[in-house]
């Protein structure tokens, strides 16, 4: 970046990348750089692209989200992490001028064909928000609602065992149980957090996705997150985005830098943060733009 233009080229595995200072497009022919397959992948991403009206968001991503890992977003404001993670779950459904096009597998299972019940789907690639956001009802019923509308339960017992799984699973059991009747709306933000991962994994997902869960938490409860998204790894796939790249070091076994709707670089999280392979992810990473 040192020409009058301040317009930088690099060639990363045979790929050509343009840039002035972070804020042009990629070169149409932009591959990403590392791997972008696993072995024991439980979502894959194939070709995905997305569009809000003209406006082209998502553009050719190829990724795989891979078994009891957590793998991290990152990216400056707008470069698209969000709006693919929200493919993952088919919640762009719920924009009228969005378009996805590609190929996204839960397992074998292509998400986006046409026969396919989002409803069911949704259970087994749950959401967390980034504002908490528990329903108006007790701390109970908010746990059992998904068992209940999902036909998982036949008895008050069962539900009350997946109440209690969950909520413990979630670090919440012994601050809550003596008050499972009292409001989800009452408990303290990163309580309230901590309940919409409860109610998430009450519905036994395959994968949790996280759209920057920790933004609107005191750096106590965000603490309490991290400590439950790697308890959480051990029997869930989490994918998670996040603005805090402290965050994405701490949390996260693989780390995929997003770049104006291009995924630019994927891999292992130590790799990305101490010894980046493309110039644009050095860039963000060290605070050259973003």
């Amino acid at each position: 970046m040192n020409t009058a233009e301040n317009v930088a080229t690099e060639a990363v595995n045979g790929t050509k990348v343009r840039s002035e200072q972070g804020s042009k497009p990629l070169d149409s022919d932009f591959e990403t750089v590392g791997e972008v397959r696993v072995p024991n992948a439980r979502m894959t991403a194939t070709d995905v692209n997305v569009y809000y009206g003209d406006k082209h968001a998502i553009i050719d991503v190829n990724l795989d989200i891979g078994k009891n890992q957590v793998i991290a977003m990152i990216g400056p404001s707008g470069c698209g992490k969000s709006t693919f993670l929200r493919c993952l779950n088919r919640m762009n459904d719920t924009i009228d001028i969005c378009r996805v096009t590609g190929e996204i597998k839960l397992d074998d299972q292509d998400i986006y064909d046409r026969k396919l019940d989002v409803v069911p789907l949704r259970a087994q690639v749950g959401m967390v928000f980034q504002k908490p956001n528990p329903f108006p009802k007790s701390i109970y019923d908010n746990i059992a609602y998904g068992p209940r509308i999902h036909g998982l339960v036949a008895s008050r017992a069962e539900l009350d065992e997946i109440v209690e799984n969950s909520l413990a699973k979630a670090g919440l059991w012994d601050e809550v149980k003596d008050r499972l009747d009292q409001p989800g709306t009452g408990l303290s933000g990163g309580q309230q957090q901590r309940l919409c991962i409860a109610r998430t994994i009450a519905v036994e997902p395959e994968v949790i996705l996280m759209d920057e869960p920790c933004s609107a938490l005191d750096p106590i409860a965000t603490a309490k997150i991290e400590e439950l998204i790697d308890e959480l790894r051990e029997n869930y796939t989490i994918a998670i985005v996040t603005h805090s790249m402290q965050q994405a070091a701490r949390v996260s076994q693989r780390t995929a830098y997003f770049h104006l709707g291009n995924l630019v670089e994927v891999g292992e999280t130590t790799q990305i943060f101490t010894n980046p392979r493309h110039k644009l992810t050095e860039d963000y990473i060290t605070g050259r733009f973003g």
